[in-house]
């Protein structure tokens, strides 16, 4: 747990560093993701450490905070912060992720394992948050259109996420025999059917993410298209 949260430390340092560079102009530029600039992600991924803090405080304490926020109240929210000044923009991620590294430095040991339940509605255990806080980082660094691409992702990352992508797919039954990452000596079996897929890591999590349209794999039959992505992981927790 602890080695992943100085994952996490690393990969927040580097796009809080990545948002602190960008001026007025360039936070009103378009990412990836159709429709958002870049001051919308960055409001999505302060609002997501928030919500993650939340989770922690609720697992902590065993009382849940102030009533949560739902999916709609947060679309609004970050439509309503995504024009602030760049430098705004910034000071709220950073400041943010400070607090969720106070909340994680502080939290007793015996808590970690509480479920907690995520706005999707499905529960895991509150050290998984540091999983989605890390995985959150990482992919919208490479959505915010700076440079950052999946080929710049940690290796660490990159084995994790593709570890807790397949077992999901996997429980889902998704039409893919076999998957193997060359560059990670690993090797995955899905489902029965389907196409035997190969390639780095990077490219297969690219693909299995969205992040990647056209990736360099190779495959013996047509890839079938992954489902919206991040899965609640399989078999998760009650």
């Amino acid at each position: 747990m602890f080695d992943t949260f100085e994952e996490v430390t690393r990969s927040g340092a580097r796009i809080t560093a990545t948002v602190d560079a960008l001026t007025d102009l360039e936070v009103r530029a378009p990412t990836t993701l159709a429709g958002w600039t870049r001051g919308h992600v960055i409001t999505h991924l302060a609002h997501s450490v928030g919500a993650y803090q939340r989770l922690l405080a609720g697992a902590r304490t065993g009382i849940e905070p102030a009533p949560r926020t739902d999916a709609k109240a947060l679309a609004r929210a970050v439509r309503e912060g995504a024009d602030r000044p760049a430098a705004e923009l910034a000071t709220d991620l950073r400041s943010r992720f400070a607090y969720l590294t106070e909340d994680v430095t502080s939290m007793p040991v015996e808590r970690w394992d509480t479920l907690v339940t995520a706005l999707a509605g499905w529960r895991h255990p509150a050290w998984y948050t540091l999983h989605r806080c890390w995985r959150e980082f990482e992919t919208h660094h490479v959505d915010l259109n700076v440079g950052y691409r999946t080929t710049d992702w940690p290796s660490t990352y990159v084995t994790w996420a593709l570890d807790d992508t397949i077992r999901a797919l996997t429980a889902r039954d998704f039409p893919v025999a076999r998957v193997e990452a060359l560059d990670l000596g690993r090797t995955w079996t899905v489902s029965p059917t389907g196409p035997d897929i190969t390639g780095s890591g990077h490219a297969l999590l690219g693909w299995l993410s969205g992040r990647v349209l056209d990736p360099p794999l190779t495959s013996d039959q047509p890839l079938p298209v992954p489902p919206d992505w991040p899965l609640p992981p399989a078999p998760g927790w009650r």
